[in-house]
C-alpha cells in the first residue's frame, strides 16, 4: 500500500486557476456566515475541498488540483477566517460545528455524495467528517496528515520541531516568560484572548510566523509579517482549536473511528520531510486503512505548493475522475 512517489510529475490544472461560476454566503447558524464557491463543471463529480488551520481560509490557487471537464469544485471559509463572519470569531465555533456546516452546504448544493480533500488541519477535519458521515463521501483525498493528537501538538509547539530549528523555536518560545513555557499553547492563548488588540496582534503574527516558516521544504527561515487581520483570525482560531484538543474524546478520536471509513477509497500524500505534521501519522493512518494508499513524496515538506505534493495531488484527482467520471 506505501509506496515512494516515483510517477511522472503531473502540473497543475489551469493557470491562473479556473474562475468560479457561483459564490455566495451561507447562514450556518449561530450568527455564523460562511463563504462558498463553486468552480469547473457544474454537473461535474463533486468535490469539496477543506482548507488548513484552522483558521487559513480557501485561495484561488486550490481550485487548480482539479480538471474543470471533470470535477465541480466546492470551495469555503470555515467559520470565522476568510470571507466568513464574524471574523476570528471562536463562539459556536468546534469541530462539530464545521461538520455540520459542510453537511448543509452538500444539503443546500443538492448533492448527494462528494469526494472531500483537504489537507493538514483540512485532513483532519475530512476524517471526521467522512467517519460521521461515510454514506455521503464518495473518496477521501489528503494531504499533510493530522490526527489532532497530543503528540503531534507536543512536536510543533513542545520543542520537538525545535530542535530543528532553534534559533526561530528561541524567537517563538521567547515572547514567553520562562514559568509558562511548559504549555506554550496555553500561554499563547491568555494572549491572543487578552481583549487588546494590539497584543493579540503581536502575539498572532509570531504563531503565524513560527508555521509558516516551517511550511516548505526549501524554506529559508523567514517568517515575515503577515497581515494583521489573516493573522489575527489564523492564530486565535488554531489556538482555540489546539487548547481544546480539536474538541475529540476517545470516543471521537480519528484512529478510533477508522471501521467507519475502512471501505471507502482513498489517498494520503505525504512529505517526507514535513516539519509541521510529520510523516509517522500519515504511515499510522495507512495502517489503519485498508482502502488508503500511502504516497510518501520523497523530497516534500507540509506546503500544497510544492512541485512533489502538488504533482502526485493532480494525480490523484485524475485517476479518481476517470474511475468513478
Amino acid at each position: 500500500m506505501d509506496k515512494v512517489s516515483g510517477q511522472k510529475r503531473a502540473s497543475p490544472h489551469l493557470y491562473p486557476p479556473i474562475d468560479p461560476f457561483e459564490q455566495r454566503v451561507l447562514e450556518v447558524g449561530d450568527g455564523h456566515r460562511v463563504y462558498v464557491e463553486q468552480c469547473g463543471r457544474p454537473d461535474g463529480i463533486p468535490v469539496v475541498v477543506l482548507h488548513g488551520g484552522p483558521g487559513g481560509g480557501c485561495s484561488p490557487a486550490m481550485r487548480r488540483y482539479f480538471d474543470p471537464d471533470i470535477y465541480r469544485v466546492i470551495l469555503f471559509d470555515q467559520r470565522g477566517c476568510g470571507r466568513s463572519r464574524p471574523h476570528a470569531s471562536v463562539e459556536a465555533n468546534t469541530t462539530w460545528h464545521l461538520v455540520a456546516d459542510i453537511e448543509l452546504i452538500r444539503q443546500t448544493l443538492g448533492i448527494e455524495q462528494w469526494v472531500v480533500f483537504g489537507g493538514s488541519w483540512g485532513a483532519t477535519l475530512s476524517l471526521i467528517y467522512g467517519q460521521t458521515h461515510p454514506e455521503r463521501t464518495l473518496a477521501l483525498i489528503l494531504r499533510g496528515v493530522f490526527l489532532m493528537t497530543q503528540p503531534e501538538l507536543d512536536w510543533f509547539y513542545g520543542g520537538g520541531a525545535g530542535k530543528f530549528w532553534p534559533e526561530l523555536w528561541a524567537r517563538f518560545e521567547g515572547l514567553i516568560p520562562e514559568d509558562e513555557r511548559e504549555d506554550m499553547i496555553g500561554a499563547y492563548h491568555r494572549r491572543l484572548f487578552s481583549g487588546d488588540m494590539v497584543q493579540e496582534t503581536r502575539y498572532a503574527r509570531a504563531w503565524a510566523g513560527w508555521e509558516n516558516a516551517l511550511a516548505s521544504i526549501d524554506s529559508a527561515g523567514r517568517t515575515g509579517d503577515a497581515p494583521a487581520d489573516y493573522a489575527r483570525a489564523f492564530a486565535r482560531l488554531e489556538n482555540h482549536y489546539f487548547h481544546n484538543a480539536g474538541f475529540l474524546d476517545a470516543s471521537t478520536a480519528i484512529l478510533n473511528r477508522m471501521d467507519r471509513i475502512a471501505d471507502i477509497p482513498g489517498v494520503i500524500v505525504q512529505g517526507r520531510y514535513d516539519m509541521i505534521c510529520p510523516p509517522t501519522s500519515a504511515y499510522t493512518l495507512s495502517r489503519a486503512w485498508p482502502s488508503g494508499q500511502l504516497r510518501m513524496v520523497a523530497k516534500a515538506g507540509h506546503a500544497l505548493s510544492e512541485p512533489g505534493i502538488s504533482s502526485e495531488l493532480v494525480l490523484a484527482m485524475d485517476d479518481l475522475g476517470r474511475r468513478i467520471g
